[in-house]
């Protein structure tokens, strides 16, 4: 199996541009996401690495192949890179058979009819999809369909299998269904799978590291808790994670290396990072994840109540601190009256602090307030 290489791989149309000097390594058999907003870049850096978009210069390399080089002038064809492609809408032909679909492909590479049947019969068995061998597209529910999809892209047996935000047609009880299926697929083909998707959810339970794209510049490529609970940055903390991490304004004094004092609507706190910090500029912004705010009658900080979200196994309550709406997640259900007064405490060594100019993270450490309103 392949391991697939980016070199400062840009594309550029006129004066936009697409993706800015992407460089990244995708290991033998992982499974990559690249996740972001919209427009970000993510589609079109799959696209280049399948040939089916050229690259405005850099190079890409898969395995001990150079399938693109811009100072080479070398361009491998989409047939020539030995990937699979999954499509958003499928594309299944309707006029044929599941069989027939899936078969089609392997036709085309000249396969024997012996080696088709056999191979077809195993995908179907793969996918849990025999009993469909027989039934046109139109007959299959969208789930079913997508696995058609699937064994259709896994027949001819790629190296690499691009799916770009495959799951995005399904209900959401189905989206969760399938995964499952995917993450297990992964592991029982042992392929490498590099899937687009603009859901943080399906990037963090599906990958075994997460490439996040921001208008086409990497921002940080990590294991998805690498990514939950250190955040390269401001842009990375606020799109991973649901409900959102919570961003404090704070000024702050380097007291010594393992203390830092901050000050917050009023609230005086001694931070104690997990690393010595040398310097820090005057102005932060402390980023705290909901679960990190745990509510409590004893609890050294008070809000009001601005609203509360119960969803049966957890709560998400939305504390009204002076005017800036923070969340806190409970476990279990709860509810309290709009404006009710809440006590809550900041806990736990995730707390992280980020530089409010640069907006990179400066380190992670643990809260404890001194000084309360």
């Amino acid at each position: 199996m392949p391991r697939i290489v980016l070199e400062n791989v840009s594309k550029r149309w006129g004066n936009f541009v697409g993706v800015d000097h992407l460089n990244m390594v995708i290991e033998d058999r992982e499974f990559i996401t690249l996740l972001g907003p919209s427009g970000c870049g993510k589609t079109t850096t799959l696209r280049m690495i399948a040939g089916l978009e050229t690259p405005t210069e850099g190079r890409i390399t898969i395995g001990d192949q150079v399938v693109f080089d811009s100072e080479q002038h070398i361009n491998v064809s989409p047939a020539k890179r030995d990937i699979g492609f999954l499509f958003q809408n499928y594309a299944l032909w309707p006029h044929m058979t599941v069989y027939k679909n899936i078969a089609f492909g392997l036709e085309n590479l000249k396969w024997s009819k012996a080696d088709i049947e056999a191979r077809v019969q195993e995908v179907l068995q793969m996918l849990k999809i025999e009993e469909f061998r027989d039934r046109y597209p139109a007959e299959l529910s969208g789930g079913q369909q997508q696995r058609v999809a699937i064994a259709r892209t896994l027949a001819p047996k790629p190296k690499v299998l691009f799916m770009d935000e495959p799951l995005s047609n399904l209900d959401a009880k189905l989206r969760g269904e399938m995964r499952t299926e995917l993450k297990r697929l992964h592991s029982d083909t042992n392929s490498t799978f590099v899937y687009v998707t603009h859901d943080q959810l399906e990037a963090m339970t599906l990958a075994t590291r997460v490439c996040l794209i921001e208008k086409g510049v990497l921002q940080q490529y990590d294991a998805p808790l690498t990514v939950y609970n250190r955040p390269a940055n401001l842009f990375v903390a606020d799109f991973v994670g649901n409900p959102t991490m919570n961003f404090i304004p704070a000024t702050a004094k380097l007291e010594d290396p393992k203390k830092i004092r901050l000050n917050f609507f009023g609230i005086e706190a001694e931070y104690t990072p997990e690393v010595e910090v040398e310097e820090i500029g005057k102005e932060v912004v402390i980023g705290i994840r909901p679960e990190f705010l745990p509510i409590s009658p004893k609890g050294a900080i008070k809000g009001l109540a601005y609203s509360t979200l119960p969803a049966g196994m957890e709560t998400t309550v939305k504390i009204n601190l002076d005017g800036d709406i923070l969340s806190s997640v409970v476990f279990g259900s709860i509810d309290y009256k709009v404006d009710e007064e809440i006590k809550f405490d900041i806990v736990g060594k995730g707390i992280i602090l980020f530089d409010k100019e640069t907006k990179k993270q400066i380190c992670l450490g643990s809260v404890k307030v001194v000084n309360s309103k």
